[in-house]
């Protein structure tokens, strides 16, 4: 019979689930952290906030094994520890829940569960004993949706979460690090992590919780600490605190104004591009107007046809029926190079896997869609030295350009795609989720480079599943369901607006 622990949050004198004292780290005599303290109780949900670089991630690696620490001590239930691996770790009972999920997808759930410590019985892995083990932790978490046979590869995101989680207390996992948990989860699979996390705490389960979405951080966690250049800035009680004050530790200083100022009204006038009637397998009817000078922000459900309409346009999926015209010109987009000849580029919602070459240079990745879509482009010195000034322009911090791309923080990263782009002079940018992963303050300077883009006359095209996001950078909103336009909304619409049509509840005008 497997079994999670069931406790109480401690008392008052018992020790902590886990203490760390005075951690610090450096790399190639660089300093990362500084003399870090922090704890987590039994029961609890900690969230570990910051910006980019401020040191979470390090952090949470030394917790769990991955490095060790330069100097300070780890204790677990007040006992001294000092792992050497990650096994030691899980062996400790310490799990780390990764954003980007270490499933094998064409194996079963159970499988993945018990990957590399199978159960035995004459030698041979014991199928019907992992099932069964599988289908006890499945259901001591609340998930009942899936089998312990289902293959992963045919499971959702929010579902492949939940075997991570499982395959963690198939481990015994008294601690769970989860490191950016909800960043590809639409909004109703958030919910459900709720109720998992919830159902963690009950059993007295430690959560390190490591997120830039400040609203979960507030709905979830008991106590918030704050990191900023590899420093502790504060440890509060979530209820003593508000989401101001949280970003002014994060980011040092007051955040007036979220949002850049809107363009001014009659500013965005010459409609860019111009689709009728568009449709491919994932689109119906679409009908749809970006101006130059503007953001037009588009919202919707997961599902609802968002991404589809930019790949459409980038020509990774293309229409299939309809028309679209640039300034006032019919064009046939059917592949990514005749997009971006004619001055489209599409930075993805998934950076990692379609946005970024991990193991090239900052200065490579930076020039990867001039040298693959015009092979003359300019002469190679000139182009260089083109590109290094917008990656200064961008304020990419990096150790140089030379430096591999993986290295870099999320927000980062995202501004060497944009540099990329932004060296072939586009008339359109079709960005998807472009602050997906990013902390507050990256996420300022990308808001405030959007609207500078659209400022000097660029016509931009914007995703985001994050309301507040859409609701204060865009200068209009389209709004998507099924594939098709559900109705149009001014900059001043509201979330419950936007919902409406997204859902359903309300219908647009007619377009």
């Amino acid at each position: 019979m497997v079994t999670i622990r069931s406790e109480t949050a401690e008392s008052g004198g018992d020790p902590p689930l886990l203490e760390l004292r005075g951690i610090t780290k450096a790399f190639l005599d660089v300093r990362v952290l500084h003399g870090i303290d922090l704890d987590l109780r039994r029961g609890e949900v900690h969230a570990v906030v910051g910006e980019n670089g401020a040191g979470k991630s390090t952090l949470m690696k030394i917790i769990s094994g991955v490095y060790p620490p330069d100097g300070g001590s780890v204790a677990l239930d007040g006992r001294p520890v000092s792992f050497r691996s990650p096994r030691q770790a899980q062996s400790a009972g310490v799990g780390i829940i990764h954003q980007e999920f270490n499933l094998l997808p064409e194996r079963t759930v159970a499988e993945n569960v018990f990957l590399g410590h199978e159960p035995l019985r004459r030698g041979l892995v014991d199928t019907r004993t992992m099932l069964r083990r599988t289908a006890e932790l499945l259901d001591a978490v609340g998930e009942t949706s899936f089998a312990p046979t289902a293959r992963v590869g045919g499971l959702g995101v929010a579902r492949q979460q939940v075997v991570e989680i499982v395959k963690a207390l198939a481990l015994d996992a008294r601690l769970l690090i989860m490191d950016e948990p909800t960043a590809a989860l639409a909004d109703h699979e958030v919910e459900l992590l709720y109720g998992l996390v919830r159902r963690l705490q009950e059993r007295g389960i430690g959560v390190l919780y490591v997120s830039h979405r400040l609203v979960e951080v507030f709905d979830l966690s008991s106590r918030i600490t704050v990191l900023k250049d590899g420093r502790r800035v504060t440890t509060v009680p979530t209820a003593r605190t508000s989401q101001d004050q949280l970003v002014r530790h994060m980011v040092g200083r007051e955040l007036a104004h979220y949002y850049p100022p809107r363009a001014e009204p009659g500013r965005a006038d010459e409609v860019r591009l111009s689709i009728r009637n568009g449709a491919n397998d994932r689109l119906r009817g679409v009908d749809l107007d970006l101006r130059a000078g503007e953001v037009l922000g588009i919202a919707g459900l997961q599902g609802s046809g968002r991404s589809a309409l930019a790949r459409a346009v980038f020509g990774v999926a293309p229409f299939t029926s309809g028309e679209v015209r640039l300034g006032g010109r019919p064009v046939r987009l059917r592949t990514v190079r005749s997009a971006v000849r004619a001055g489209i580029v599409y930075i993805t919602e998934d950076r990692k896997g379609e946005g970024i070459a991990a193991r090239q240079s900052v200065l490579d990745n930076a020039l990867l869609a001039g040298r693959a879509v015009f092979p003359r482009w300019a002469g190679r010195a000139a182009r260089t030295v083109r590109v290094r000034e917008l990656l200064a322009a961008v304020e990419v911090r990096a150790a140089g350009d030379q430096q591999e791309i993986r290295f870099l923080s999320g927000g980062n990263q995202q501004k060497v795609v944009l540099a990329r782009w932004l060296a072939l002079s586009p008339r359109v940018l079709l960005f998807d989720e472009p602050t997906r992963g990013i902390d507050v303050g990256a996420k300022s300077a990308i808001h405030d480079l959007v609207r500078r883009l659209a400022r000097d006359g660029a016509a931009v095209l914007m995703i985001s599943s994050e309301l507040p996001e859409l609701l204060g950078m865009s200068d209009r909103i389209v709004v998507m369901r099924d594939g098709a336009v559900a109705g149009e909304l001014p900059a001043q619409a509201t979330e419950e607006d936007v919902m409406g049509l997204a859902t359903g509840a309300v219908r647009g005008e007619p377009r």
